[in-house]
């Protein structure tokens, strides 16, 4: 019986956090998140259950108003921000400014991409590691992370005298306009922090951060011909026509702009004819064209995704360049829009990641290494990258299958990310 007590005794000290080089606060937060996992669990479902697609700005408030008491009790100021300026329901803020420490901001968004009418509405557990359910892993899975982490930082004693901002936002789904105040509260935040912290669900394997995202930009081409009898195309008054041209800027930026490392660009739309009706706001449009007759108009839609600013940058010139060459007798036009702005491997973004690496190692949880750009969509934490000095994304919870109706979460995952998330908090207040 001696031998067998001393034995489980060693088991359970081999298990202990600190046999992974955790020092005894970080053992307490480890514990924490341990004993308060099913409760963790429970409010997720909860979260889950309550439809919150963007455009259901009652459901998004909802969700924010059940987790405004949940930062109150942690001793944070909370507040839901009301988005009628921009169309939406708006963002949920938690603040706590208690001591000298890096100022660091918590980002999460409340919506989903399933409205009302969505056949996807429940949480679902498959087994003791899986459930399904509506935005669990994109991201309300990572909205609690959040508060674990930091009712863990609040339980080891270490939070009061931190300085957090979370911001959890109620249209990262579907952005309202204008984005200068949509995404206002992000931006300001950035430019109170030091420290940007991401937790979306990233490409789904915890082994995986995002250091960088590329941006997300619109564009929107529009190109003008001399309508006449087809019969008559080519003729030095008559020129090639709409759509020849349309065609000739479309294959230039294909052989032009694919040498760009890291950078895609999408014509997701095209009408053309002799008239044209477009409508943007429903991604829609109608045209009128004849066989014999030259096209007069057409207009397409599409966008970019850049790794950087300057890349970014770049490519509009050239885009500019291809389109104002014009065959004879035509004219175009290209513009730019809103969008998320790239989020580029930064120095600091890359120390950040190498701190989280080795916190995962402490955790036995072993190394997490940088997701490739091209695997990474854009974020809220773009609209950080330009003012802190470090950041890092995809620090939610593991899924699947994300913005379909087989959207699955990792359950297991749910605890492991929350340490992580706490001991790399812990150890930037000190760093």
């Amino acid at each position: 019986m001696l031998r067998k007590a001393l034995a489980l005794t060693l088991a359970a000290m081999l298990s202990h956090p600190a046999a992974a080089g955790l020092n005894a606060t970080e053992a307490k937060l480890v514990a924490h998140i341990d004993q308060t996992n099913q409760q963790a669990l429970g409010l997720l479902e909860q979260v889950v259950n309550i439809n919150s697609g963007t455009m259901n700005f009652a459901g998004v408030k909802q969700v924010a108003h059940v987790l405004i008491p949940e930062f109150e009790k942690l001793g944070m100021q909370a507040r839901f921000e009301d988005g009628a300026s921009f169309n939406r329901a708006g963002h949920l803020i938690a603040e706590l400014h208690g001591g000298n420490g890096p100022k660091m901001l918590l980002i999460g968004h409340l919506d989903t991409v399933f409205e009302p009418d969505s056949p996807f509405q429940r949480f679902e557990k498959l087994d003791d590691n899986r459930a399904r359910g509506p935005g669990i892993a994109d991201m309300k899975g990572g909205n609690i992370i959040i508060l674990q982490a930091l009712k863990a930082l609040k339980a080891a004693g270490e939070l009061a005298n931190m300085n957090i901002l979370v911001v959890m936002t109620g249209d990262e789904e579907l952005s309202g306009r204008p984005l200068a105040l949509s995404k206002q509260a992000l931006v300001d935040g950035a430019q109170w922090a030091d420290i940007a912290l991401g937790f979306e669900n990233g490409d789904g394997n915890p082994k995986t951060a995002n250091i960088s995202r590329r941006g997300s930009v619109d564009w929107q081409l529009t190109v003008k011909g001399i309508p006449s009898h087809s019969s008559q195309i080519f003729q030095d008054r008559i020129g090639a026509g709409a759509i020849y041209e349309t065609a000739r800027i479309l294959n230039s930026f294909y052989e032009e702009l694919r040498s760009e490392p890291l950078l895609t660009f999408n014509p997701g739309r095209i009408m053309g004819g002799t008239t044209v009706n477009h409508d943007p706001l429903s991604n829609s449009g109608s045209t009128f064209g004849k066989n014999n007759v030259v096209a007069e108009h057409t207009i397409v839609t599409g966008d970019i995704r850049a790794v950087s600013l300057e890349q970014l940058q770049r490519v509009q010139e050239k885009m500019r360049a291809i389109v104002a060459r014009s065959l004879p007798q035509t004219s175009g036009d290209i513009v730019f829009g809103e969008g998320y702005p790239p989020m580029g491997p930064s120095d600091g973004n890359r120390k950040l990641l190498s701190l989280y690496s080795q916190v995962s190692v402490d955790l036995g949880l072993g190394m997490v290494e940088a997701v490739n750009p091209l695997n990474a969509g854009a974020a809220d934490v773009s609209f950080t990258a330009a003012f802190v000095d470090m950041a890092i994304d995809g620090l939610g919870m593991s899924g699947t299958a994300g913005h379909t109706v087989e959207e699955t979460g990792r359950l297991d995952s749910l605890p492991k990310q929350a340490k992580r998330a706490a001991l790399l908090m812990y150890r930037l207040k000190y760093q």
